[in-house]
């Protein structure tokens, strides 16, 4: 028969195993994040602030109008079948990924409508 009582947050076994608690299930779940396809963006924000300099894009003029459009080129492009983009030899999907970040952001940045 096996033993078992609590100490401080923990079940502790009669036979030393320990079964810890962890209260996060109503937390952001960072662990379902694809990460291979955030490297991924990560390469395009990299290449852009090479090509323009570090979050130049946060003083793009008509930046939404401009952002959108990109992503519906980057969408197209991969939907045509070309799975690079010519110049940045990085991923169509991955452009169109951090056109959405851009997106996104700049409509936080206005607030609620």
């Amino acid at each position: 028969m096996e033993i078992s009582y609590h100490l401080k947050g923990a079940t502790v076994l009669s036979d030393m195993k320990t079964v810890g608690q962890k209260h996060d299930t109503e937390k952001p779940r960072w662990d379902l994040l694809p990460l291979p396809a955030v490297s991924d963006i990560v390469d395009v924000l990299t290449f852009g602030a090479k090509k323009y300099g570090d979050h130049n894009w946060k003083h793009v003029s008509n930046a939404e109008d401009r952002y959108f459009a990109a992503l519906m080129r980057h969408l197209v492009a991969y939907r045509r079948g070309i799975a690079l983009d010519e110049e940045s030899k990085l991923s169509h999907l991955a452009h169109a990924g951090c056109c959405l970040l851009f997106l996104s952001t700049l409509q936080k940045d206005k607030g609620p409508k």
